[in-house]
């Protein structure tokens, strides 16, 4: 007599009995995230660019900041919560022009997965760091011209929260 097979389900249910985790979800965002790669990798063999021994630092520099950037602004900025809002809850206002959103319980695993990784930063800069490295070997000039506007609006940023932290400790 065969023993009976675990289903994914189930396997969720023993990992987390206490909190619903949608691994089905995760596993379709895992093969996403592969097929981009493979993608990626494809594209570069097939288009003959040479992929560097070694990244220069400057490229290092610029992709990380323009990931951050775009990665907040995808997961948190005000003005993306329309391609959020399919999987996610408007909760609060984040400052700076950022939002708090839950993750929508209701709906399939794969929904509440890609909730997950769409509200987090951290989450879609690995997707992100993937597609502009890609970029990189395949379209350098215009994804090194993207990085920049990505990494000048983060320093920007970063300059306009240090004025107004400035500008409350002379008025205070």
């Amino acid at each position: 007599m065969a023993l009976p097979r675990p289903t994914l389900t189930r396997i969720a249910r023993e990992y987390a009995p206490h909190e619903h985790r949608p691994l089905d979800g995760y596993l379709v965002a895992m093969g996403a995230f592969g097929t981009l790669s493979a993608a990626l990798v494809a594209a570069a063999k097939l288009s003959g660019r040479p992929v560097p021994d070694r990244p220069s630092l400057g490229d290092v520099a610029l992709l990380s900041i323009a990931t951050h950037k775009l990665s907040r602004l995808v997961a948190k900025d005000s003005v993306t919560s329309p391609l959020r809002a399919p999987f996610t809850r408007y909760t609060e206002p984040a400052g700076a022009a950022e939002l708090n959103e839950e993750v929508r319980d209701e709906g399939s695993s794969v929904r509440h997965g890609i909730g997950e990784l769409i509200t987090c930063p951290f989450c879609l800069a690995v997707w992100v760091a993937t597609g502009l490295t890609g970029g990189l070997v395949l379209a350098p000039r215009f994804t090194r011209l993207a990085a920049t506007v990505l990494t000048a609006t983060a320093v920007s940023d970063f300059l306009q929260m240090a004025y107004s932290i400035a500008k409350e400790k002379a008025e205070g």
